[in-house]
């Protein structure tokens, strides 16, 4: 019987002297409990054989006489018993998957943060110091003046452009600065949590305008979406306790203006590499030459220093602390956002953009302590789901 050993394995070449013909190999391990095989060529085993496969039947020569009729054989392998030893398993997990993962979850996290901070101070400033208009223009002055410095000291670095970039830039700059003001005038005249309320609306606007003026059709689904948001959003404005029609327009044109805003951007931006941080940072800095006239002819400088001196007596030093804070906080949560929108897709930035409404709706009425009816709520809750599902319906 002979046999070829490689590292703990033995193969059997015949084993017919010590089997008989119409032996059957059962599937569990056999073993050999002798140490000398009677064949022409030995192997001496210091530990029992163990069967691990049998490869086939057949006849092989003897090499020693070829005259010799050849002889039935069996091809098998087999291995030493060997005593338990430990196997290494090494599980590899994909980093990079969950570095993205973290990577997200902390853009989402400081966007909504930013968010909730920001709407507190904005509000704060416009309570004591009623002017939208300059407010809106101080918290683009600020983002504007903190990418001119990072770009400056090359903490950021400057984008390439050139003028057809700009003229792409400019009508999505008009529709940002028409809904940033209209918002902030919103703000200023109702609750946070009843702006944001109505600001959840969007989608019906965004369907609106792209069937009208785009001419594109949806699915039956986006536009049953609607109808929790349209009935969530009218509840709750019929059943707003400081209810002001300047604030519900205000809130509706935002809407409006941000939808165009992005179908502008769409259009144009394609194939642009400026996208991001420095992608916002040059829309803050458009808007902010577009707004300024408009603010000085709205309001102007002698009603915004006689504002400024009350809110001063009224608030001390710290209405000037409020003041930076919204302008630095508006820019910031501004442009998490759209970095969070480099590494995401459109839908799970549209459910991330619905969580931060729920966040600031929630964290308003706590801090401002804002008096909410329980039919206010529900109308709230309704607009939001409907909100969910039009993100989900849309894809």
């Amino acid at each position: 019987m002979a046999f070829s050993a490689n590292h703990s394995y033995a193969t059997a070449s015949t084993l017919h002297e010590n089997f008989p013909k119409h032996t059957i190999f059962a599937s569990k391990p056999h073993t050999f409990p002798y140490t000398s095989l009677p064949s022409k060529k030995n192997v001496h085993a210091h530990k029992p054989l163990y069967i691990s496969a049998v490869t086939g039947f057949g006849f092989v020569p003897d090499t020693d006489d070829s005259s010799r009729a050849r002889e039935p054989s069996v091809q098998c392998n087999a291995y030493e018993a060997r005593r338990s030893q430990s196997v290494p398993i090494s599980i590899e997990f994909d980093q990079e998957a969950a570095a993205q993962k973290l990577k997200i979850g902390v853009y989402f996290a400081t966007w909504w943060a930013l968010n909730v901070v920001f709407n507190i101070y904005n509000k704060k400033v416009l309570n004591a110091f009623p002017f939208p208009w300059l407010t809106s223009t101080l918290s683009l002055a600020a983002g504007s003046l903190l990418m001119l410095v990072s770009w400056a000291t090359r903490i950021a670095e400057a984008p390439e452009t050139d003028v057809e970039f700009w003229k792409t830039l400019f009508p999505v700059a008009v529709a940002h600065t028409i809904g940033h003001v209209a918002a902030t005038v919103s703000m200023s005249k109702v609750s946070v949590s009843f702006t944001h309320i109505i600001k959840s609306g969007e989608p019906a606007f965004s369907v609106l305008v792209s069937r009208l003026v785009l001419g594109e059709s949806f699915p039956l689904p986006v536009y049953l979406s609607l109808l929790p948001i349209i009935g969530g959003c009218a509840l709750s404005a019929a059943t707003e306790l400081n209810f002001n029609i300047t604030g519900l327009m205000g809130a509706m044109v935002s809407n409006l203006a941000f939808v165009f805003r992005n179908i502008f951007s769409k259009r144009g931006m394609k194939g642009k590499s400026v996208g991001g941080m420095n992608y916002y940072a040059c829309l803050s800095m458009l808007s902010l030459l577009i707004l300024t006239p408009f603010a000085i002819a709205v309001e102007g400088p002698q009603l915004w220093a006689v504002g400024w001196q009350n809110a001063l007596s009224q608030i001390g030093p710290n209405f000037i602390w409020w003041v930076v804070a919204q302008s630095v906080f508006y820019h910031l949560y501004n442009q998490v956002s759209y970095m969070s929108l480099n590494e995401i897709s459109p839908l799970t930035f549209s459910i991330g953009n619905t969580m931060k409404r729920i966040s600031v709706i929630v964290a308003s009425i706590i801090i401002f302590h804002t008096p909410l009816q329980p039919i206010t709520a529900l109308g709230a809750a309704i607009a939001i789901s409907g909100t969910f599902l039009y993100s989900q319906a849309k894809q």
